[in-house]
């Protein structure tokens, strides 16, 4: 009865081993899939391992970071798939831009864990200069777009970054920055824009709470300066895209209008774009439920069309 118990007991200890093993990271410090290995090079500064713990734990590992970004300190996330670790293979990428401006709305420590997590890509963001942490000054969409493009830059030369499908994605004002990297950068293969304004001139008038906010990220008001307004927003300049977009907002959106999401799809449907439209019947500013798994079908070239506008 004993042998058997210990008999039992081994097999138990080895089964448990094996089901452990491919969550394990044993990487050398000069391993080019270890991020911690990009420590003090490529403007990349302090880089912390952060313990998620849970299901994030069992799907990818996650860091927080400062980077240099035109001479300032950009606090930064990235999360890895283990999938992508343990099988030394580059992954694909997103590249996530958070809502909000300067403090207000930051990235928090699971944000790009969970599109991690679900999307199975290796996904980094920037909370932007003039956040918490970060210097410099937020200019909604201004100079504070080289933080984005930067990043870009920087996962050229990660072992584990495939740039060949690279994916900008944001929520609200995050879906504004996406929309500027595409026109901006020819290394953007697509856009997910969820709840974005793509008029700032629209939100200044209609928003009496953004007027402040604008004018100060921006040096003045859309009629002080209707360039700089122009220049932030999608709608003006929708010819300019010419990347896949998915594009979702909700009908009942009181922080960004819907009326900003319609106008988009008339432009980008008049010039002949590729893209995809998704609505919902509430009044929910950002991600639904089910829209990440929208996304990773998406993502996979798989049909939506299920979900779409008709």
């Amino acid at each position: 009865m004993k042998k058997t118990l210990l008999v039992i007991l081994i097999i138990v200890i080895s089964l448990s081993s094996c089901s452990t093993y491919n969550n394990t990271i044993s990487l050398s410090v000069d391993d080019g899939f270890n991020f911690m290995s990009y420590e003090n090079s490529q403007d990349l500064k302090t880089i912390k391992q952060l313990d998620l713990g849970g299901s994030f734990s069992e799907k990818c590992i996650s860091y927080k970071f400062t980077y240099i970004s035109d001479y300032y300190e950009v606090v930064g996330y990235i999360s890895i798939p283990l999938d992508c670790i343990n099988s030394k293979t580059p992954f694909k990428v997103i590249v996530y831009n958070r809502g909000g401006n300067g403090s207000f709305s930051m990235l928090n420590d699971t944000d790009t864990a969970q599109i991690c997590s679900y999307t199975n890509r290796v996904v980094i963001a920037s909370n932007y200069r003039g956040s918490s942490g970060s210097t410099g000054k937020d200019e909604f969409g201004g100079a504070d777009l080289d933080d984005v493009i930067k990043l870009i830059d920087l996962c050229e030369d990660f072992d584990f970054a495939d740039m060949t499908d690279l994916c900008v994605a944001g929520v609200s004002r995050g879906g504004m920055m996406s929309y500027l990297s595409a026109k901006t950068e020819d290394r953007v293969k697509r856009i997910i824009a969820v709840s974005a304004p793509t008029d700032l001139i629209e939100m200044y008038n209609v928003r009496e709470d953004m007027k402040d906010v604008l004018t100060g990220c921006i040096g003045g008001s859309p009629k002080d300066l209707p360039e700089e307004y122009e220049k932030r927003s999608a709608v003006y300049w929708a010819n300019e895209i010419n990347v896949p977009v998915l594009i979702i907002h909700s009908k009942g959106d009181e922080t960004v209008s819907y009326n900003q999401a319609e106008e988009m799809e008339k432009k980008l449907k008049e010039y002949n774009k590729n893209y995809s439209f998704i609505s919902y019947d509430d009044s929910i500013h950002g991600l639904h439920n089910k829209d990440l798994e929208i996304i990773v079908k998406w993502l996979n070239n798989e049909d939506i069309s299920e979900y779409t506008n008709k």
